[in-house]
């Protein structure tokens, strides 16, 4: 039956043609009104199933019809089925027309990828009333010719969901391969691709059995697969495989279309995202152009430190705060500033500080200062602004020392000639010293500092500055720096000033002071008192210490005022001095060690680490020399005297246990 229903022109087996002419006519079936004809009609027009065009060959037989009625009623229910079956496959290929114009307005009105692939397989999976419908894409990321999984409807397997196939792998890379369809009834005993362990991995876990995969075709290239699959075996029709590959070419388009419309989305937000570049680098270059005719006009026209901060503030808004951190400006508290003000002097650009922005003025590869802003966030451009700012700041800090040079060198000068000879013009000296605010007349502190580990630049422009600041005068005389400061107090005075060049030069600071003056031919006097008290203090060990002569107790008074010490010393040392300068001996240094052991030749020993024997033989040489009383008390206490006068005069630095180190 079913044969004869494929068959639209062979008559049926041992029936001749029916004859020509009207239904219903002699020759048609006898029975009842209208003819046989008629009751396959009405079978006909109301679509009735199959097994009911049976019926009136069954009726003919039981009322008795000939064998030629039966052939004419067998001929005339073939050809009403061959009738249905058209009829059929006409409404079925019109729903399909329909489903298929029905998908291209609806991918046509789609403009997102994901939802137009989505869209496909849904509507694939519909019209052939499969189990699942899925699509894969080439890969467009390495282009080596694999498909990739993109979406899936029916589907329950993650790693069906993954899969990728390479060319000529599985079914679909046939397909992608060949750009042909194929079919496959039993997906597992097929041997016309290659199998893989994944991809037959991933299908078994999915169940399927039964798949059609047709290409996707764009521009003569494969672009992807589309495919309808089933959990059990079936056989895909012609029909169906030509109703998937229309839905191939359509989705084909609507892909094209939504890559083209991503690609215009894409390069249209690139476009807008140009032109507020753009407009972004226009509005930072007139700023930037702004911020530089405002900072080159402010330095023409001799603006100061606060015009900038004024002028930069303006330009990129927030708080801007500039320090001068040379040795006596003002430094950043805040560790986060003073770790980012040291990032910006490595890499001379704006560094973040959490809260702000800081950029190192820098002269020469020497900090000068910083600029701090404070309350707005700084896009590139304007951190080339702020940075450009800071080269402003250092070149006015620049030209501030400079003009500071020149008038500390006259500082230095008129010191110079306070205390060297101030009885040639003190007039002139009082009025030079008026013009710098200084009045000589007055009290004044004189302080002779030293600070081996700092930088001397430095330490003299903090001494400077210190000068500037209070009103006095500042040098530098012997290696050693000289401040002249006004005041009553010697100790308060010094011990302020030498705080603050140890803050400046971040080590510690020796100084040792004298004063008040009584008037210009008193300086020179307290300038020499105000040094040896320093030699005392560096003599003593008493580094990072400042002291007046009234400090040093009995010291102070030997060093204080015009005493002879050197005269005393070689009066009281001198053949002991004289035998070890001629024979390279210690015969002072023993005799040092001998009165601070407190008489005793064995620890003497092992301050000197020599044999007790040698000790006693230097003390017999000493007694030789300076005469056998040495050691009565009168004569004991003006030897240790004498020693530790030495020992300063010598710059002799007194260990824990009273040995002299030279």
């Amino acid at each position: 039956m079913e044969r004869q229903l494929n068959d639209d022109t062979a008559p049926a087996p041992g029936v001749p043609p029916a004859a020509p002419g009207p239904i219903g006519r002699p020759g048609g079936p006898a029975g009842a009104p209208g003819g046989a004809e008629a009751q396959f009609l009405r079978l006909l027009l109301r679509d009735a199933p199959a097994v009911e065009y049976e019926r009136p060959l069954v009726e003919a037989r039981a009322r008795g019809a000939s064998p030629a009625e039966l052939a004419v009623l067998e001929d005339t229910k073939v050809l009403a089925l061959r009738v249905r079956t058209v009829l059929s496959d006409r409404r079925r290929r019109e729903s399909e027309l329909t489903a298929l114009f029905e998908t291209a307005n609806d991918l046509a009105g789609m403009r997102d990828l994901d939802q137009v692939l989505r869209a496909i397989v849904d509507r694939a999976r519909n019209l052939l009333g499969t189990d699942t419908a899925y699509l894969t894409l080439r890969d467009t990321v390495r282009e080596n010719g694999d498909t990739v999984m993109r979406v899936t409807s029916g589907s329950v397997s993650a790693r069906f969901q993954q899969l990728r196939l390479g060319p000529g792998e599985g079914l679909g890379g046939l397909v992608a391969q060949t750009a042909l369809p194929y079919v496959t009834a039993n997906y597992f005993t097929d041997t016309r691709f290659q199998h893989t362990a994944a991809i037959d991995a991933g299908v078994l876990d999915e169940g399927l059995v039964a798949i059609l995969g047709v290409p996707l075709q764009l521009n003569g290239r494969v672009i992807g697969v589309l495919f309808a699959a089933n959990r059990r075996e079936r056989p895909f029709s012609h029909a169906e495989v030509a109703l998937l590959g229309s839905l191939a070419t359509h989705a084909s388009i609507a892909i094209d279309s939504a890559n083209l419309i991503e690609g215009t989305r894409a390069a249209l937000e690139e476009l807008n995202a140009v032109n507020q570049r753009l407009t972004e680098h226009s509005g930072a270059v007139e700023r930037a152009a702004e911020a530089h005719d405002r900072l080159t006009d402010l330095v023409l026209r001799g603006g100061g430190v606060e015009e900038v901060e004024a002028a930069v503030s303006a330009v990129l808004g927030g708080a801007v705060t500039v320090h001068d951190t040379s040795a006596h400006g003002a430094r950043p508290a805040d560790p986060a500033v003073a770790e980012a003000l040291r990032a910006s002097q490595a890499s001379g650009r704006a560094v973040r500080t959490g809260s702000g922005w800081a950029a190192a003025a820098m002269a020469g590869g020497e900090p000068l200062g910083a600029v701090l802003l404070e309350g707005v966030d700084l896009d590139p451009a304007d951190q080339r602004i702020l940075e450009r700012a800071a080269m402003v700041i250092a070149l006015l800090l620049v030209m501030r020392r400079s003009a500071g040079e020149a008038e500390n060198r006259v500082r230095g000068d008129l010191l110079d000639a306070v205390l060297d000879d101030p009885a040639r013009d003190p007039d002139g000296l009082r009025r030079r010293a008026g013009r710098l605010g200084a009045d000589l007349d007055a009290e004044h502190v004189v302080v002779v500092a030293e600070a081996p580990g700092a930088r001397p630049g430095r330490l003299r422009s903090a001494a400077m500055h210190l000068a500037e600041t209070s009103g006095g005068l500042a040098g530098t005389r012997a290696g050693a720096t000289v401040l002249v400061l006004p005041g009553p107090r010697p100790a308060e005075t010094a011990r302020k000033a030498a705080a603050a060049l140890a803050a400046a030069v971040n080590t510690e600071v020796t100084a040792g002071a004298s004063g008040p003056t009584a008037g210009l031919a008193t300086f020179a006097a307290r300038f020499a008192e105000a040094r040896r008290c320093l030699r005392a203090l560096v003599a003593l060990g008493r580094t990072g210490e400042v002291a007046t002569s009234d400090d040093l107790g009995f010291l102070g008074l030997l060093l204080g005022g015009d005493r002879d010490v050197a005269g005393y010393v070689d009066a009281t040392l001198g053949p002991l001095v004289d035998y070890d300068a001629r024979r390279g001996t210690a015969l002072v240094q023993t005799l040092r060690a001998y009165f601070d052991s407190g008489g005793s030749l064995a620890r003497a020993k092992d301050v000197l680490h020599v044999h007790v024997n040698t000790v006693a033989q230097r003390l017999e040489r000493v007694g030789r020399l300076i005469g056998p009383d040495w050691q009565e008390p009168a004569r004991a206490l003006e030897l240790q005297l004498a020693l530790r006068l030495h020992a300063l005069l010598t710059g002799g630095v007194t260990d824990d246990e009273g040995a002299a180190r030279p």
